[in-house]
C-alpha cells in the first residue's frame, strides 16, 4: 500500500442486510478509476471499473454510479431492474456520445451490480467486474467475465492455467461507453439465504487474490476491508475496490 494513501471504506446496514465496501488505487497506481454504491436501503448495490485514463476511466465508472443512485425508493422488484438496465444503458449513449464529442480516447467502465427483494436476488454484469456468492462454506463465481481470455477458454482454446497469466487478460469484449462492444447486461438469479454472503469486486482483486483465498477469507468473517487489505499485501498493482454483503434473517423486505 502506499505511505500516503488508506483503504477508503464505507459500511451500512438496513433491511437485515450489512454491506461494507472499500477502495484503493492499488500499488502502482495514484489514480482510482473505480466507484461503488452501497444502498442497502435500495437493496442496491455495484462496482464500477472504469477505462480511459484516470480522467476519463474515473469519469465513466462515476457516471455509472450516478446513475444507479439517483433510482427512486419505493420501486419492485421489476421496477427496480427495469431502472438498472435502463440507466445502464442511458449511461452508454451518454459516455459513447462524449467520446465522439472530444473526437476521439476511451471513457467506459465495467459493472456489476446486485439487486435484493424479498428473499431473492439478480445480478447484472458488463464487463469483467465480478460477483461470488459464499453459501454454506462453498463460494460461488456467479458472474461470467466479458473477455477475450473467457472466450478463449469457453472455445477450448487455451486452459485455466493459461488464462491466469495470459497476456491479452485485460482485453474486455462488453463495457459501458466502449465504442463497438454491447452494452447488454447478463443477469443471473436466485434466492438470498440467510447466512449467504456476497462479493462484488473490480478485477483488481480477483486477479491479486485467487478464489479459493476468496473463499477462505469469507468464510473466516472478512468484509471487504480484509479484501481490499489482502490484494493490496500481493502487491495489486490495479485499482482494487470490494463490497461485501452480508444476508442477516431478514434480508430486504
Amino acid at each position: 500500500m502506499s505511505a500516503d494513501q488508506s483503504i477508503d471504506t464505507d459500511e451500512r446496514q438496513a433491511d437485515g442486510v450489512r454491506s461494507v465496501a472499500a477502495t484503493h488505487p492499488g500499488t502502482r497506481r495514484m489514480h482510482n478509476e473505480d466507484a461503488w454504491l452501497n444502498r442497502p436501503d435500495l437493496g442496491l448495490w455495484a462496482v464500477a471499473d472504469g477505462a480511459g485514463g484516470h480522467d476519463n476511466g474515473a469519469a465513466a465508472a462515476r457516471a455509472v454510479i450516478a446513475g444507479l443512485d439517483a433510482i427512486p425508493a419505493g420501486l419492485s422488484a421489476a421496477e427496480m431492474l427495469a431502472q438498472v438496465r435502463m440507466r445502464l444503458e442511458g449511461t452508454h449513449r451518454s459516455l459513447t456520445e462524449a467520446t465522439e464529442r472530444q473526437g476521439g480516447g476511451m471513457m467506459a467502465s465495467t459493472v456489476v451490480a446486485l439487486i435484493m427483494r424479498q428473499g431473492h436476488f439478480a445480478f447484472l454484469w458488463i464487463g469483467d467486474s465480478r460477483a461470488y456468492l459464499l453459501r454454506n462454506g462453498v463460494l460461488d463465481q456467479v458472474t461470467v467475465d466479458h473477455s477475450l481470455v473467457q472466450e478463449l477458454l469457453d472455445r477450448g482454446a487455451i486452459s485455466a492455467a493459461d488464462a491466469e497469466n495470459h497476456p491479452q487478460a485485460n482485453v474486455i469484449t462488453r463495457a459501458i461507453g466502449a465504442a463497438g462492444t454491447q452494452a447488454a447486461a447478463d443477469k443471473r438469479t436466485g434466492l438470498a439465504l440467510p447466512g449467504d454472503r456476497f462479493l462484488l469486486c473490480s478485477d483488481g482483486v480477483s486477479k491479486a487474490v485467487a478464489a479459493a483465498d476468496l473463499a477462505v477469507q469469507l468464510s473466516a468473517g472478512a468484509d471487504a476491508r480484509a479484501i481490499v487489505a489482502e490484494a493490496l499485501a500481493r502487491m495489486a498493482g490495479d485499482n482494487v475496490t470490494a463490497l461485501t454483503i452480508d444476508v442477516g434473517d431478514h434480508p430486504t423486505g
